[in-house]
């Protein structure tokens, strides 16, 4: 055993969801790979690492960068066709680490630059992915990955097959892989879309007993010391598992699955709610892999449970704010019900898996219930009207205050949310609500889809969805001489520029004279994401009855939009007698929406202060990352009741003068209206735009209109 030998599986404590999502996708990689989400420091990236270890060793045509399997060789290899009988070479299974700034050349494969440029020749240079085949790819922090490329990934993963069209080279070779991905949560989320493609998904945490922590220190402790040793020590673990994985591939293709084991995948899924019909397929891979791996022949329900425990998770996420996890009473209550249906016909298995053993076991997983419980679910009770607190300078929140007991509500602006009739709920909510000093906290209201805010100019920020942006993926928009941070070879400029001057370089023969002044780098447009910081006025006269619960619908639908564009967001508020971080720039949206939800309202408003702590934080991330433009979303009435107004303009005009772009959403209503937001946002060099008019169309380009910082 080497000194650098990898920490033992079998030596990993605890994490026993993590150690078998991996060995089901060793026994059958159909599955689809891994998905493991959890906290930094609990040894995601170990366990991954060590797995390649305990696969079967295997025979691969000799010279073939493909890896082709001499029994059953690609017909379609780009280094074959090779002969019956090729020479096999023996070699480990491999593990392929994508890192996360990689391009998609290194991604895919590429045309041989050497080879074309000295021989003249198209040829292709392979990729990670075909490295990858027949063994483990894994992606450590794959949220932090282009969304392009984890499409390139992923859809070499489903089909086996990895496709390449660029640079005049036309490619097909197989990629059959174990895909593992590992995040952080806190570091940001991944598209539904793109976490409906990992086969199975487990969230890991550090445990809390500290037995167990204990032996997790001293072997890691004694792994340092002593590599060689330590791994030795475990060399009959690790034999005994890579055993029973080879007896599981051979078992696999002989595992039946009843009916009425598919009768409760079916059941289990449309329990839940999935979209679409992928999770019913890799719950059915999985169970039917996990009865192999328990040297059964027949899929059980104890099986469809485990399975549907690793694939569900994270397909019942339709919004980056619902909560992760599964509801185990429910799950046990859709297998029992599949298990006690007897439908009539010959096929069915009289002696079948029927129900579940008594329920399972209770997992800290449970969602708490219909899965309505979202932070933006907008379906809180509203206040009781007549018993919202005034600020203390004696402004109401509007017109709707005067409203008479058991009148009909006027109806609401668009994008404003329908405001419920006071009664019981609204009177539990209000002293629910209602903490020391007259502080409240309102739920959110409904949320929508608001209109693009993006920032003039072309940056070069990080790849997003947002503004127009200089990135490493996106469209060739021309080429230019090598700059400081080199880009990507334009190959067709690089020989036009130098094709006119082949004949007094004394070119002989099919090789092209080049010098440095002739290679010429890519310009690509894509889109970046931005910083998105919300400056959020939590004072008195916010609270005023439905206006903070709109408010709170409107930040989040912002957040949303801000989740969706790849953006990082953070949230500063401002009341009483200063301004507050709530929460710092971050990539997770999720984190944005809890600080919103817990929001209290209360008290004066220092606008001036919330200003200036907003250009605070700014001016820090500036310095972390120049490269990322921000964009500041106020939303505020415009009053000043500690501070004054003309602090607060002045702050404002200083903020423009940093080239921050500015939107000012205007919560003021009633009929008559002070125009303080539009004066805050003419101040800053920005714009105003009314709380209700967020999702109207009366937005489109707003701010694409206004100024903008090119990074």
């Amino acid at each position: 055993m080497s000194a650098t030998a990898r920490y033992p599986f079998s030596a990993v404590v605890g994490m026993d969801d993590l150690k078998l999502a991996l060995l089901v996708n060793a026994v059958s990689p159909a599955v689809g790979g891994v998905l493991v989400r959890g906290e930094k420091g609990t040894a995601k990236s170990t366990a991954v690492r060590a797995l390649a270890t305990l696969l079967p060793d295997q025979q691969a045509v000799a010279g073939c960068r493909f890896g082709c399997d001499p029994d059953a060789p690609d017909p379609e290899c780009p280094d074959g066709p090779h002969p019956a009988g090729a020479v096999p070479e023996d070699r480990p299974a491999r593990l392929v680490e994508l890192p996360v700034g990689a391009s998609e050349d290194r991604l895919v494969g590429s045309l041989d630059i050497e080879r074309a440029l000295t021989e003249g020749v198209t040829a292709f240079e392979p990729g990670l992915l075909a490295a990858a085949h027949r063994g483990v790819l894994y992606v450590d922090e794959v949220n932090l990955l282009h969304d392009h490329l984890v499409d390139l990934m992923l859809d070499a993963a489903a089909m086996g097959t990895c496709h390449v069209e660029r640079e005049g080279v036309s490619v097909r070779h197989a990629a059959r892989f174990i895909l593992v991905g590992t995040m952080n949560p806190e570091e940001g989320e991944l598209r539904p879309q793109l976490l409906d493609r990992f086969g199975l998904t487990v969230e890991v945490a550090a445990t809390r007993d500290p037995a167990e922590r204990a032996e997790v220190v001293r072997r890691r402790l004694a792994f340092e010391t002593d590599p060689a040793g330590f791994a030795a020590g475990f060399q009959h673990e690790e034999r005994e598992l890579a055993e029973r994985i080879r007896a599981a591939r051979k078992r696999l293709p002989g595992v039946v699955l009843t009916d009425a084991a598919l009768r409760q995948v079916t059941a289990v899924c449309a329990a839940f709610e999935v979209d679409g019909l992928r999770a019913d397929i890799v719950t059915a891979r999985a169970a039917m892999a996990l009865a192999a791996w328990r040297d059964r022949t027949e899929v059980t329900s104890d099986d469809v449970r485990d399975a549907a425990r690793l694939s569900l998770p994270h397909r019942r996420r339709r919004d980056p704010f619902d909560a992760p996890g599964l509801d185990e009473d429910r799950l046990s209550d859709a297998l029992q019900e599949a298990g006690e249906q007897d439908p009539k016909g010959p096929e069915d298995d009289p002696d079948g898996p029927g129900s579940p053993d008594g329920g399972g076991q209770g997992g800290d997983g449970d969602d708490g219930g219909d899965g309505n419980g979202g932070d933006g679910g907008g379906q809180g009770p509203a206040p009781e009207a007549g018993e919202a607190r005034e600020d203390d300078d004696g402004r109401d929140g509007g017109p709707e205050e005067s409203a008479q007991e058991g009148e009909a509500p006027a109806d609401p602006p668009p994008g404003r949310p329908q405001e419920r009739p006071a009664g019981e709920d609204g009177e539990n909510e209000q002293r629910k609500g209602a903490g020391a000093g007259g502080e409240q906290s309102s739920e959110a209201g409904e949320t929508f889809r608001p209109r693009l805010f993006s920032v003039k100019g072309i940056g070069a920020g990080a790849p997003g969805r947002r503004s127009r942006a200089e990135t490493p993926f996106g469209r060739a928009s021309g080429a230019r001489r090598p700059g400081e941070g080199r880009g990507p070879l334009h190959l067709t400029a690089t020989l036009r520029a130098a094709a006119p001057h082949q004949r007094a370089r004394g070119r002989t023969g099919a090789g092209l004279v080049l010098r440095r002044g002739d290679l010429r780098e890519a310009v690509r447009e894509g889109r970046e994401g931005n910083l998105v910081l919300f400056c959020v006025d939590a004072s008195g006269s916010m609270a005023a009855r439905q206006r903070m619960r709109a408010v709170k619908g409107a930040v989040l639908s912002l957040l949303l939009d801000a989740y969706q564009r790849r953006d990082k967001v953070g949230l500063v508020t401002f009341r009483g007698r200063e301004g507050r971080v709530e929460l710092p720039p971050t990539s997770s949206v999720e984190a944005g929406a809890r600080r919103l939800h817990d929001l209290r309202t209360g008290g004066r408003t220092p606008l001036a202060a919330g200003l200036l702590q907003a250009a605070d934080v700014l001016r820090v991330e500036r310095l972390r990352d120049a490269r990322r433009r921000p964009l500041l979303v106020l939303v505020t009435d415009g009053r000043a009741t500690h501070g004054g107004l003309d602090d607060a303009l002045r702050a404002a005009a200083w903020i423009g003068a940093q080239d921050v772009q500015t939107v000012v959403v205007d919560c003021e209503s009633g009929p008559v209206r002070l125009g303080l937001a539009e004066r805050l946002a003419a101040q800053a060099g920005g714009e105003a735009v009314r709380l209700e008019e967020l999702g109207a169309e009366a937005l489109t380009g707003l701010v694409r209109g206004t100024r903008g910082r090119v990074a």
